[in-house]
């Protein structure tokens, strides 16, 4: 009851007319900069962040919780439309969104992304209110082997579900794995795999990784194709969600939330795994498998949906501990700090106005970004009947303006052709593509993870296995691995069985 006190209390903060103000101007900047290939949240809320010093305080936290959504529902909308993800938290939108696209219901997906941000944004936000402290101090007890065992987690998950075969998966894994070992090694300082470059040794940044092998790789890939085959502009479709389309995204709207919640909850968390991880439960409960891969609603609305609720889990360890889990809240952390608050578990007795009237504008955030991007859902879609040669042009411009805005270096911009060159050769060979952008995203932190937990057990491999949450997560993963070829061994034996037996049915009347 104190904290829905304390979050009315919220209410009457941000729902003053100016504090209404600065969340719709960030939500309206923030899906502005996120449709932007290459400029996420994290960059926003960065270039956003001197315009906010004439702010009193309540006033730009209000204001950078907008830019937040906003700009993760605007890296949705450009992977959906243009197979360009603005954001690691929105390159799995593309592998559902996208087909969706092409088929001529682009205004159905970012539809469904839309609601999937609103109802993962609002129940990712009521359990920040009501499981805050729980969360915050089970969030401590996490080590090393646990993170690593995740982490294991989602490298087997995405690469047994995706491609047309599992080594395919482990190939495209080991080649995002190899891209980032690029850089500096953590521990010990020494220069791997950067060919003597100083520009290499901070190593790829993730979102080249990504606009390169999406963007860059599709825009050569149709190029490629566009030599045989006219372009024709992409029909928008009809503007709404039908009762078959309810149908199949009601549930994941309401699953998303309860994976992407606490994983953003998680220090050194994130919505890349929880998103990863929806798209594969996903997968497995939904009655159209077969549509996988070639634009599945379900696909996109849990995803989305998990994605939103992590970053609502990301601001409770910011919040009471201090503790950053996404560039973006490493990015807050700051603006905290150049204001003079210091987030930790005294922040919500020493400042409840700033941190209720924040969480509170959550909510409000996600009313203005439902209400302001379904409309324009359709108009958004229209951008696909731009003729092919003209928009992939544009691609390939802002793909490498905001892959020269990561860094302002242009190696950055020789980096982003190479590795586009990697991605037509992955599509070439029927290579999928998101285990690569998974290993990059995630290798370095499982290494870091693993050494560590090593480390603490003088090296022994027992160190990976030594709490019952890891040995849970591990035996989820030998379930994933056995699962597949089991299913298809069952499968096999009850084809024969009902072969043998027809077989029976036709030779019995001639024995006879």
């Amino acid at each position: 009851m104190e904290s829905l006190n304390s979050l009315m209390d919220g209410f009457a903060t941000a729902l003053t007319p100016v504090n209404l103000l600065w969340a719709a101007l960030g939500v309206l900047l923030g899906t502005a900069i996120g449709v932007l290939p290459g400029i996420g949240p994290a960059m926003a809320v960065a270039l956003l962040l001197p315009v906010t010093y004439g702010l009193e305080p309540t006033g730009a936290f209000i204001m950078f919780a907008g830019i937040y959504y906003g700009a993760m529902f605007g890296g949705s909308t450009t992977s959906i439309l243009l197979n360009t993800p603005g954001e690691s938290a929105a390159v799995v939108a593309a592998m559902e969104g996208h087909p969706m696209a092409k088929a001529g219901r682009g205004a159905q997906a970012l539809a469904a992304a839309a609601i999937g941000h609103f109802a993962g944004g609002m129940i990712g936000t009521m359990l920040l209110v009501v499981l805050a402290p729980t969360v915050a101090a089970l969030a401590v007890d996490i080590g090393a082997p646990d993170y690593f065992a995740l982490m294991v987690l989602a490298f087997i998950a995405v690469t047994s579900v995706l491609g047309s075969s599992r080594i395919r998966g482990v190939a495209s894994l080991l080649i995002g794995l190899t891209l980032g070992l690029v850089g500096l090694d953590q521990l010990t300082g020494q220069q791997r795999l950067t060919f003597g470059s100083l520009q290499l040794a901070d190593g790829v940044d993730v979102v080249i990784v990504a606009v390169g092998l999406f963007a860059i790789g599709e825009a050569l890939w149709v190029a490629a194709h566009l030599r045989r085959t006219a372009g024709r502009p992409v029909p928008v479709g009809r503007p709404w969600l039908g009762r078959e389309d309810l149908g199949r995204t009601w549930k994941p709207w309401l699953r998303g939330p309860f994976l992407g919640f606490p994983f953003g909850a998680i220090p050194a968390g994130g919505a890349e795994i929880p998103t990863f991880l929806s798209y594969v439960t996903e997968k497995r409960l939904s009655k159209h498998r077969d549509q996988f891969g070639k634009g599945a609603i379900e696909g996109v609305a849990g995803p989305e949906s998990a994605a939103s609720a992590s970053a609502a889990g990301t601001l409770v360890s910011m919040l009471t501990l201090g503790l950053p889990t996404t560039a973006v809240a490493a990015v807050m952390l700051a603006a905290f700090q150049q204001y003079g608050v210091q987030p930790g578990p005294l922040l919500f007795e020493r400042e409840p106005e700033l941190v209720w009237g924040l969480i509170a504008s959550l909510f409000v955030g996600m009313v203005l970004l439902l209400a302001l991007n379904l409309p324009l859902a359709p108009v958004w879609a229209k951008l696909l009947r731009i003729p092919r040669p003209y928009l992939y042009a544009g691609i390939l411009f802002f793909a490498a303006v905001g892959a020269y805005a990561v860094g302002g270096e242009a190696l950055d911009l020789v980096v982003l052709l190479v590795v586009g060159l990697l991605g037509l050769g992955m599509r070439r060979y029927g290579l999928p593509v998101l285990p690569a952008v998974i290993g990059v995203i995630l290798g370095p932190a499982a290494e870091q993870q693993l050494r560590r937990a090593l480390q603490i057990s003088d090296g022994s491999v027992t160190g990976l296995v030594n709490t019952p949450f890891a040995v849970a997560v591990y035996a989820v993963v030998l379930l994933l691995l056995v699962w597949q070829p089991l299913r298809k061994a069952l499968a096999r034996r009850r084809a024969e069985a009902r072969a043998a037996e027809s077989y029976d049915d036709i030779e019995g009347p001639t024995r006879r």
